[in-house]
């Protein structure tokens, strides 16, 4: 029998910025149906962006699952971000807020003016020794470290995390599946950067879900639950966050790159 084709519409959004080539690039993909999860990481490592969105309606809601190169994870806030641009922007029309269900939950996107804002969980943090294999992975030895589902470490000062190369096979042997490292900043309250070799994806340009993590943190330290938080990556990000419980409000903006059609044969 001859083999069919079907369409998938895509788009390229970066996220976390108003300006293309900057912020945190994502694909997002609107399928009818959900295809096989090695059809869904195939596509993800074909784009080889830090993250691949796969969404699908249900109802009054959608189906969101985000994938990188190197597989599925339980949380992406720019790919969430890029999605709801989407959604916002050519399908949904006149609405104020998206509702997606995702391994992390029911996760609301709500339409502000330019701004997209995420209302996610937050991860438990434990506190954990700084060891020499933190310090020879970063370059730099952390003042503390701090365990979630990824590794936090906070470095003496923002320009260590700015100008910090760090040795990604080492990064792989730490715990945690993101290395996120951060300290206070000067123009904004925190900067960050996120690494995560162990997904294929050396540096995360910006990373909403590191921010789960870090702002917590950070919320304890300075006595506040509203930051400026700048990803210090090349293309760099802005994220307006604030803590209200064990949620994080994440707001950014957003700028379409491209659109158009994988070719799948069945």
């Amino acid at each position: 029998m001859p083999m069919s084709q079907y369409t998938i519409p895509q788009f390229i959004v970066d996220a976390f910025t108003d300006t293309v080539f900057k912020g945190n690039p994502a694909a997002v993909c609107l399928l009818d149906e959900w295809l096989p999860d090695d059809t869904l990481q195939n596509i993800a490592k074909e784009n080889n962006l830090s993250e691949t969105a796969f969404t699908v309606k249900n109802s009054n809601h959608y189906e969101l699952r985000w994938f990188t190169p190197g597989g599925e994870i339980d949380l992406c806030g720019h790919a969430t971000l890029a999605t709801a641009f989407v959604l916002f922007q050519y399908t949904e029309g006149d609405v104020e807020s998206l509702t997606f269900t995702t391994q992390s939950g029911e996760l609301l996107v709500t339409q502000k003016g330019e701004l997209y804002e995420l209302n996610f969980p937050v991860y438990a943090m434990r506190q954990v020794p700084v060891t020499s294999e933190m310090e020879e992975a970063i370059g730099v030895r952390p003042l503390e470290a701090w365990l979630g589902r990824d590794l936090v470490c906070i470095l003496p000062h923002e320009n260590d995390v700015i100008a910090a190369t760090p040795d990604f096979d080492k990064v792989k042997a730490l715990d945690g599946l993101l290395l996120n490292i951060t300290a206070k900043g000067t123009n904004y309250d925190t900067v960050t950067r996120s690494f995560a070799p162990k997904l294929s994806v050396m540096e995360d340009p910006v990373c909403g879900s590191g921010h789960c993590h870090v702002i917590p943190l950070w919320a304890n330290k300075l006595g506040q639950v509203e930051f400026r938080a700048y990803q210090a990556s090349k293309r760099s990000g802005h994220l307006i966050c604030r803590l209200e419980d064990d949620r994080l409000y994440l707001a950014g903006k957003a700028a379409l790159y491209s659109r158009g059609e994988i070719y799948i044969m069945d």
